[in-house]
């Protein structure tokens, strides 16, 4: 199991000094990271209480599986409104005449693909939510 990296820059210190669309984007990005990893361990704790623990524990941890899997893909919808934030934020502070070579409207726009809905989306995607 791979889990994301959180860069140093959406780091807790460093994404303090941030204001702005960057504010928002280090947000999504460790929300993102947070409710992916815990779910993850959530779940992998879970499989194993019911392979292998006490009848009760198998049973809370079946009972409670699907809250880990909502993590999972909440992490990965916060992850996919990155794509929408940057854009966003890119045009707001000025689009390619502000940025100029550093950040050019064809590397803006690849991110915002890389991490939108269609990019990041998990499979099978169920639309009813846990508890409704």
């Amino acid at each position: 199991m791979t889990l994301l990296t959180i860069p140093a820059l959406f780091g807790e210190v460093q994404a303090r000094a941030l204001t702005g669309p960057a504010s928002q984007i280090a947000g999504l990005f460790r929300s993102s990271a947070l409710l992916s990893t815990r779910g993850w361990k959530m779940l992998i704790a879970s499989a194993e209480q019911i392979e292998s623990g006490a009848q009760v524990a198998a049973r809370f941890a079946r009972e409670n599986a699907p809250l880990y899997l909502q993590s999972i893909y909440d992490g990965h919808f916060a992850l996919a409104q990155i794509g929408k934030k940057l854009l966003a934020g890119y045009e707001k502070l000025g689009g390619p005449s502000s940025f100029g070579a550093s950040l050019t409207q064809a590397q803006v726009d690849a991110l915002a693909r890389a991490y939108s809905e269609p990019s990041i989306r998990l499979y099978p995607h169920v639309r009813v939510r846990v508890g409704s």
